[in-house]
């Protein structure tokens, strides 16, 4: 797209018109590629994989805007940089997917076949990957797409199963049979973070268990137990009382019946049971309660498994066999009613484990698993973040991760589900040896029969994308890539998925890399929510599209909004207003930069200002503001603070170079002086390479139209130019201190001129007041002038050299702006026109002050109609106020 300056830069700026252009310029030119050449320092993140379950969303958004910005920057700062992409089987959710597709046609998955199922689920995964393929690229993901990598695809199929393989022979993975989270929508077993709890009205039923003696004959004594989930009292296998417990120490030692089967059971004394809580005995279930196992264990108690995986009771259940497992609560309650066992039923809210992916009640059972001992694997991880190896950005999190790393529990990394990578376990059938390999295996290792059939279930879709630090350059395999970009410098994601992702990432790299981090820091941004504040999902139908943005505001308007609102953790609300203001801030830019364009002539060449040679105090002042924004930036940049940097790159570019430095030039150009052009250029080049990782397509378009009048570079693409760099030579306090009050005083006068109603139009006769600083602003006599219309324009040193009546003025804190109001109004209609405001406003204040004074109003008022009448009492003096003082300027 390159062009050739002013002639062929359009009146407005089109996204459309140049996006995609841009974008394929970047791409072919390879300069999402890292140079590999000389002693650049390598800078690697990457990319954290989206699911592969349809587009991306405003979250994926953000990720994109941030990581690419770094990547930018880092690119321009002269690095090796490599920010490799990729995507993620994300199994339980596309499997999901395709089940409600089956669903649609009547079938199940295996109505169909493993096979069939399979084929089906890489038809959606291949559609899917081509969209969001493109959706990165719409959003200006300057990644490198030759190093792509898939969570399912050759290589790192071989890293998981070289990864199971050895942790397996280390005795790291084991295979147990032990109480897992079950799904009976997903029918499969979940980890302990896929399970989110939320609050529901449910209660506890308080139920007679009666005890009994040695012969199992009831005593006539009972004790009473109070349960949130009567449908798994068939699968009680004991009572527990707290041995402190006064109301039940003596009953330790002796049993009772469960009701709803007629079991007889122990009461046991253990000290996990809350004396506070229900009644204070507990009934144990340990197949189907984590709290209930782990007593079961320490007390050796039958496990008892009454729940089918279809979510319906097992014969275990007695009675209740075949039920739907809320069927059977009703019916189980119904019959202790009935039989007079249900003490009663007190309303009570607790919190529920639900499916992350299908939000389905998750029912804990026992189940013969694939298992992670992640405490072994966590120890070095907790110790790579104490010593600061990794660090967390922000530093809250670091406590967190610690928290939740000390007290991991094993991970259980089987899924009963068909997507997904197969465990590579092969069973024998004349052995019981298994074999373990990375390639298929065509005989058992033990036995060398050939009857060998593999594992049935995947693995959870975190164990892959555990390993993609190392996975996506090439591990198990030494490749150039691993050798030259791991550890990676940054790893970028959400707060939220700490534990699901970001923990066992650093666990298996510094197991599988012998003990080489995976990364140096840790960024965690914020969750981008809706202008509600409620957290964006599908079923909440607040789901935005980022491309419709795109379309709507362009890619850089989005981007910037995101940017501009995001702070290291901290959450976002995303609305039209800031996407409008992203919008603006790139046409403001293409205007402004149009305009220096359109004041060079072919063969133009602006030369760089060179410190000490600067003599305009203009000039002097937006060089040294530039150079304090260049210094402002790379400290934010460094410290992760995008966010503010964008904001300040914002107001510089917009507020101090657009409304102030280019108007003030126009004032000297008017008058025949071209000294400002250098310093336009360099400012406006400047700003386009430190705005550039923010909003890349804007900045490259005008670069391609500026280019040609700068000096020449190696590279024609501003994202292989420098990023600036601090300049402290350009600091300049005194042209800073002359330009802060030379600008005051523009503001006063503005502000003057609107209070009074001065026409657009008029100039104001103006007096500026400003003793020993007079001479310092005289330079700026004429550029004041013009920006706040004020003709003549007097800079005086005296009090006594301005008039001081029918005046409007303004003390600034080194100054007083003096306007002579007549010529500017007909005096005597303002002073009619605001003596009728006063009137008016007294009679408002009057009438409030009555009415607010009256007993019988406040009392019969509501309080927030009250509320309200005062503000409007508050602000009609305010209006009385504000005319009050209008009028003494005219001398009353």
């Amino acid at each position: 797209m390159t062009t050739t300056g002013r002639q062929d830069m359009p009146k407005a700026y089109d996204p459309r018109q140049v996006e995609g252009e841009l974008y394929r310029l970047w791409e072919e030119s390879g300069a999402f590629q890292p140079r590999t050449d000389g002693d650049r320092d390598p800078f690697t993140i990457i990319m954290p994989p989206p699911n592969l379950t349809g587009d991306l969303h405003q979250g994926h958004a953000l990720v994109v805007a941030l990581e690419d910005a770094l990547t930018r920057w880092h690119r321009m700062l002269g690095d090796s940089t490599l920010w490799l992409p990729g995507v993620d089987h994300a199994s339980l959710p596309v499997n999901a997917i395709i089940l409600r597709e089956l669903a649609k046609e009547g079938l199940n998955r295996r109505d169909i076949g493993r096979e069939e199922f399979l084929r089906r689920t890489w038809d959606f995964v291949n559609r899917s990957r081509s969209r969001i393929s493109e959706q990165h690229r719409r959003l200006g993901a300057s990644a490198d797409w030759t190093r792509e990598a898939f969570t399912m695809d050759t290589q790192r199929e071989k890293a998981v199963r070289t990864t199971f393989h050895n942790l397996y022979r280390d005795g790291l993975i084991y295979r147990a049979e032990r109480l897992i989270n079950w799904c009976v929508d997903c029918e499969s077993a979940i980890s302990d973070i896929e399970v989110e709890y939320e609050d529901e009205p449910g209660a506890f039923w308080h139920v007679r268990y009666a005890i009994v003696d040695e012969k199992g004959q009831p005593t006539g004594e009972d004790i009473v137990i109070a349960t949130t989930r009567p449908e798994t009292i068939p699968a009680d296998t004991a009572v527990a009382v707290n041995p402190e417990d006064d109301r039940y120490r003596r009953l330790i030692g002796q049993r009772c019946i469960v009701p709803a089967g007629g079991r007889i059971v122990p009461i046991i004394g253990d000290s996990a049971v809350a004396i506070e809580a229900g009644t204070g005995a507990l009934k144990v279930t340990p197949g189907h309660d984590p709290v209930d196992f782990e007593i079961g264990e320490r007390h050796h108690l039958p496990i008892v498994s009454i729940l089918n995986l279809n979510g319906t009771l097992n014969e275990g259940a007695g009675a209740y066999a075949g039920l739907d497992r809320f069927d059977a609560r009703a019916k189980i309650v119904a019959d202790l009613e009935a039989d007079g066992r249900m003490v009663k039923i007190e309303p009570h809210t607790h919190a529920v484990g639900h499916c992350q992916r299908s939000r389905t009640i998750v029912e804990p059972l026992i189940s013969l698993q694939w298992w992670v001992d992640a405490k072994t694997l966590a120890g070095p991880a907790i110790e790579a973040v104490r010593d600061g190896r990794i660090r967390f950005v922000p530093a809250r999190f670091e406590r967190t991760y610690l928290h939740w790393m000390e007290n991991i529990r094993d991970w259980c990394i089987s899924r009963q589900i068909w997507w997904g990578h197969r465990i590579p376990v092969w069973y024998c059938d004349a052995c019981a040896h298994l074999t373990i390999a990375v390639a298929d295996p065509d005989r058992c290792e033990g036995c060398g029969g050939s009857g060998i059939r593999q594992d049935e279930d995947t693995l959870d879709t975190w164990f892959s994308s555990g390993l993609w630090p190392h996975s996506t350059l090439g591990w198990p395999d030494d490749t150039e890539d691993l050798r030259r970009f791991y550890p990676t410098q940054v790893m970028e994601t959400a707060y939220d998925i700490i534990f699901f992702w970001v923990a066992r990432m650093i666990m298996l790299s510094l197991y599988n890399m012998n003990g080489v981090i995976p990364f140096q820091t840790v960024y965690l941004h914020g969750l981008v929510r809706a202008p509600d504040g409620h957290k964006m999902s599908k079923s909440r139908g607040n789901v935005v599209d980022p491309i419709q943005n795109i379309e709507r505001y362009g890619t850089d308007g989005l981007r910037f909004a995101l940017l501009s609102g995001t702070s290291p953790g901290h959450d976002q609300r995303i609305n039209d207003d800031r996407l409008e203001d992203g919008r603006n801030f790139a046409n403001k830019l293409w205007n402004a930069s149009r305009f220096v364009i359109s004041q060079m002539d072919d063969g133009f060449v602006a030369r760089r200002p060179v410190p000490g040679t600067v003599t305009a105090v203009e000039d002097r002042w937006i060089l040294s503001r530039l150079n304090a924004l260049t210094t402002n930036v790379d400290a934010l940049l460094r410290d992760f603070q995008l966010g503010e940097a964008a904001r300040q790159i914002y107001d510089f570019l917009w507020g101090e170079y657009c409304d102030w430095y280019i108007e003030m030039a126009k004032v000297r150009q008017r008058a025949g002086d071209t000294t400002p052009l250098p310093v336009l250029v360099h400012a406006l080049e400047t700003g386009l390479r430190l705005l550039h990782p923010f909003m890349p397509f804007v900045t490259e378009a005008i670069w391609q139209n500026l280019h040609p009048f700068l000096a020449p570079t190696e590279d024609e693409l501003l994202m292989l130019q420098s990023y600036p760099a601090p300049e402290p030579a350009w600091g300049d306090s005194p042209a800073e201190r002359t330009m802060d009050l030379a600008m005051d005083i523009v503001r006063a006068v503005r502000n003057a001129r609107a209070e009074h109603n001065v026409e657009a139009a008029r100039f104001a006769e103006t007096y500026v007041l400003a003793g020993e600083r007079s001479e310092e602003l005289r330079p700026l006599t004429e550029a004041m002038s013009a920006l706040a219309r004020a003709r003549p324009l007097y800079l005086v040193t005296e009090a006594s050299a301005a008039p001081t009546e029918n005046v409007a003025s303004a003390v600034l804190n080194e100054a007083q702006v003096i306007l002579p109001l007549a010529g500017l109004l007909d005096v005597g209609a303002e002073r009619g026109r605001l003596a009728k405001q006063r009137e008016e406003a007294e009679t408002e204040v009057s009438r409030l002050e009555a009415k607010l004074a009256n007993p019988a109003f406040r009392e019969r008022a509501p309080a927030d109609v009250v509320a309200k009448e005062e503000e409007r009492l508050a602000a009609a003096r305010t209006r009385l106020q504000g005319v009050q003082g209008r009028l003494a300027s005219f001398g009353h």
